[in-house]
C-alpha cells in the first residue's frame, strides 16, 4: 500500500471525512483550523496520511501556540494537537499512523518544544503505534454527562447539594441566563474570562480566539456563549463548543465577588438543559487534570453527575535536555505574562 504524506486537503473531503468518522469532533474541523489561523501566537497545521484515489487514512491537526516572538519563539512554543489523532479504521489506518507521526516529527523536529496529543475519546487501539512514535502515554482525566429528552433524569444524576443550590437560585430569581448573539457582547464573557485565569495565574488566550470563534463557529451553530447575570452584573459565562450530538465545555469563568449567588452551578444547568432540548447526547467537560494532582475546577465538574472517564494525552519531546533547560524559563514567561495580562486589564 503507498501512502503519501500531504499537507493539503479538498475542504469538501476533509470535512465529510471528520462528518462520518465514528471519532471525528470539532478540533478536526475545517472551521476550528480557519478559527485557529486567526489567533495572535497560534498556527495550525494539517499533516494527513493519504492511500489510493488520496483517500484520507489518517489525520493530525497540530496547532503551534507560541508565548512569544522572535529569539524567544523557539523556547516558548508547544504544540497542541486538540482533538486528537483521527484514523480511519482498520489495518489501513494503522499502517498510515505509523508512517504519518514519523514525517511529522522529522518535519517538527526543532520547530517547538513539544507536541501533546489531547485525546478526546478512547485511543486504546492506537496506544502501541504512539508509543512506538515516543509519544509517551499519561493519565488526564475527564467528565462526560449523558443527555438526553428528559431533562429530570439529567438533574436527578446532579450532586445532592447541587440540586438544592440550583433549586435555591431558581426560586430566588437572582439570577438570569442570557445567550450571546451580538459580537460586541464577547466583551463581557471574555472580562470574566480575564478575571478567572487572573486568579489562576494562567495567560487567557487572546481576544482573538473568541472574536474568530464567533465569526466562523457561530453562523453554523457551531457555539454557544452564555452569561449568567445578577441583576445587571455579569457574574458567569460559559463558552460551548457544539458538532455532531455532543456539547463540549470549552473556556468557562466567573466574578467570585457573586459565588453567594452561586451563578455557575445555575448556568451549568441551563447549559445541560439547553443541550437536552436542543437534541445533544453528551456533554463533554473538555478536561478535569491529572489524577494525581490537585484540581479545584474538578471538584466542580463532578458534582454535576457525569462518567469520570481518563482518555489520557500522549507527549512527544524532540529534545528532552531542551525542554528540561527551557522548562523552568517557560513556566516563569507564563506568569509573567499572565502578570503583565492582569496590569494591561486591571
Amino acid at each position: 500500500m503507498k501512502i503519501s504524506i500531504v499537507s493539503t486537503l479538498p475542504e469538501d473531503q476533509w470535512r465529510n471525512y471528520v462528518d462520518r468518522h465514528p471519532d471525528g469532533n470539532i478540533f478536526h474541523t475545517p472551521e476550528m483550523f480557519h478559527v485557529f489561523e486567526q489567533v495572535k501566537g497560534y498556527r495550525p497545521e494539517l499533516w494527513a496520511a493519504v492511500g489510493e484515489n488520496r483517500k484520507i487514512l489518517a489525520l493530525l491537526l497540530p496547532v503551534h501556540i507560541s508565548l512569544s516572538s522572535g529569539l524567544l519563539r523557539r523556547l516558548t512554543t508547544r504544540s497542541i494537537l486538540f482533538g486528537g489523532v483521527l484514523v480511519d479504521p482498520g489495518q489501513e489506518g494503522k499502517e498510515a499512523l505509523a508512517v504519518l507521526l514519523e514525517a511529522y516529527k522529522k518535519g517538527m523536529d526543532t520547530r517547538s518544544l513539544f507536541t501533546e496529543v489531547r485525546n478526546v475519546s478512547s485511543c486504546v487501539e492506537y496506544q502501541p503505534i504512539l508509543n512506538r512514535a515516543k509519544f509517551e502515554y499519561e493519565d488526564h482525566l475527564n467528565y462526560l454527562i449523558e443527555l438526553g429528552p428528559k431533562t429530570e433524569e439529567v438533574f436527578n444524576r446532579i450532586g445532592h447539594r447541587t440540586q438544592r443550590n440550583i433549586r435555591h437560585g431558581i426560586n430566588q430569581a437572582k439570577v438570569a441566563i442570557s445567550e450571546l448573539h451580538d459580537r460586541n457582547e464577547l466583551d463581557v464573557s471574555y472580562e470574566l474570562l480575564t478575571k478567572t485565569y487572573r486568579m489562576a495565574q494562567v495567560p487567557l488566550a487572546d481576544r482573538s480566539l473568541f472574536e474568530a470563534a464567533y465569526d466562523v463557529l457561530m453562523p453554523k451553530g457551531m457555539m454557544l456563549v452564555t452569561t449568567a447575570l445578577v441583576g445587571a452584573s455579569p457574574a458567569a459565562t460559559s463558552v460551548d463548543l457544539l458538532y455532531k450530538d455532543t456539547m463540549i465545555g470549552w473556556y468557562g469563568g466567573m466574578d467570585r465577588a457573586y459565588s453567594s449567588y452561586t451563578p455557575n452551578e445555575l448556568l451549568m444547568w441551563h447549559v445541560l438543559q439547553l443541550g437536552c432540548e436542543r437534541g445533544y447526547r453528551m456533554y463533554d467537560f473538555g478536561g478535569a487534570g491529572k489524577p494525581n494532582e490537585e484540581y479545584g475546577v474538578r471538584q466542580f465538574k463532578a458534582k454535576f453527575g457525569g462518567n469520570l472517564v481518563c482518555y489520557g494525552r500522549n507527549r512527544w519531546v524532540p529534545n528532552q535536555a531542551l525542554l528540561a533547560i527551557c522548562a523552568v524559563g517557560y513556566e516563569g514567561l507564563r506568569l509573567v505574562l499572565s502578570k503583565k495580562y492582569a496590569q494591561d486589564k486591571g
